[in-house]
């Protein structure tokens, strides 16, 4: 599903797929203006330009929106991520040790920028996060999450061989500080608003990560 902004007033008549990539898009787009508690399914439906029986026709409740909205957001962040953690054209030698904590520094941008362009996301996260009971949203953040530490942990590892990282570097805990920054600045950027410098203060941070994982000279 490939992710569009909504467009003020959507065709008639559109593909399936199609259509439901307006509603997922809109769903974002309005999360990242307003409490994703506060939506409604009629929100959603302005937001897109059809009528609730519209939107229903292709999501039958409000929860699978959201859902959708989920899948999308694992698709399409998980693709950037390990598209930033690929060898470099430059970097043909996939051995040769400084690759795997730029590589690194890549996925961390990547996040960054992802969070950027789509600032809905981690309000949307965040908040699911905050109810107590079980859902098919918190599961789909769960394999997520699952997805994400495997590839960092890939990549620490890798770190560790090509002795950029100490061979008892404590990848677990490396991988949720990773995570923990990211979510950090994700939550800064909300609390801050529309113009906040989220780029300029993950530059900052960045390289104190990175300090306290490399191995020692």
């Amino acid at each position: 599903m490939n992710y569009q902004m909504p467009r003020p007033l959507a065709p008639a008549r559109l593909p399936t797929e199609e259509r439901q990539a307006l509603i997922v898009a809109a769903a974002i787009a309005l999360a990242g203006r307003n409490s994703p508690a506060a939506i409604t399914t009629g929100d959603i439906a302005r937001e897109v330009g059809v009528t609730q029986g519209a939107l229903f026709k292709h999501f039958a409740t409000r929860e699978a929106i959201w859902l959708a909205v989920m899948e999308w957001v694992t698709a399409q962040l998980l693709a950037r991520l390990e598209s930033a953690a690929e060898v470099e054209p430059g970097d043909a030698e996939a051995a040769r040790p400084g690759l795997a904590l730029k590589a690194l520094a890549r996925v961390f941008a990547a996040h960054i920028d992802f969070v950027m362009e789509c600032p809905g996301v981690p309000r949307l996260i965040f908040h699911d996060l905050q109810q107590p009971a079980d859902s098919p949203l918190k599961r789909q953040l769960g394999l997520l999450l699952q997805r994400y530490r495997q590839l960092l942990t890939r990549l620490l590892q890798s770190a560790v061989e090509q002795a950029e990282a100490p061979a008892d570097l404590d990848t677990a805990a490396s991988v949720t500080m990773f995570i923990g920054i990211v979510q950090g600045l994700a939550m800064q950027s909300i609390l801050s608003g529309p113009g906040s410098d989220l780029r300029a203060e993950a530059a900052r941070v960045l390289p104190l990560y990175l300090r306290s994982i490399r191995k020692a000279p």
